[in-house]
């Protein structure tokens, strides 16, 4: 079996979008890393995050370069900043806020890998802004998983 390895320049790697300011750089997917992972930077927007939801399928973990991010996970709600990191377990309801009036950043890994095949369906769908509610809880169901409402409020 041949080793395959990647050594990436800063700010390189395969560019998605995930939603209005949620721009992603993945370094390397599951493609590259045999199904296990993927790696990838998420640049959030100020007063942004993405909407509740559950991997059934995939772990999840975030570590908080830049920003302070409010993060819920199942029940509970946690406050995040630079250096901060949380571990998202599939099959816990979770969803993250920049609660900055700066763009935040944040690296995410997803175990299995193959999670930007997901956001390279969900871009198109949601970068206006007024994504068809109905479109993107199909994407996510086809991906392992499921919306289960807005995202967070900074409340």
């Amino acid at each position: 079996m041949e080793t395959h390895y990647i050594a990436l320049e800063e700010g390189t790697g395969l560019k998605l979008n995930s939603g209005p300011g949620r721009d992603l750089i993945f370094k390397v997917t599951g493609e590259d890393t045999g199904g296990s992972l993927d790696y990838f930077i998420v640049q959030v927007a100020a007063k942004n995050g993405p909407p509740l939801h559950v991997h059934h399928f995939q772990e999840e973990t975030i570590h908080v370069l830049k920003g302070h991010f409010k993060v819920r996970i199942g029940n509970e709600i946690f406050y995040l900043k630079e250096g901060g990191f949380a571990y998202l377990p599939k099959k816990v309801p979770h969803a993250f806020l920049n609660l900055t009036e700066e763009p935040g950043e944040l690296i995410v890994v997803y175990s299995p890998g193959g999670g930007n095949h997901f956001y390279e369906e969900l871009g198109p769908l949601t970068r206006n802004g007024h994504p068809d509610p109905a479109a993107v809880g199909q994407v996510f169901e086809k991906h392992g998983m499921t919306l289960l409402g807005p995202p967070l409020s900074q409340d």
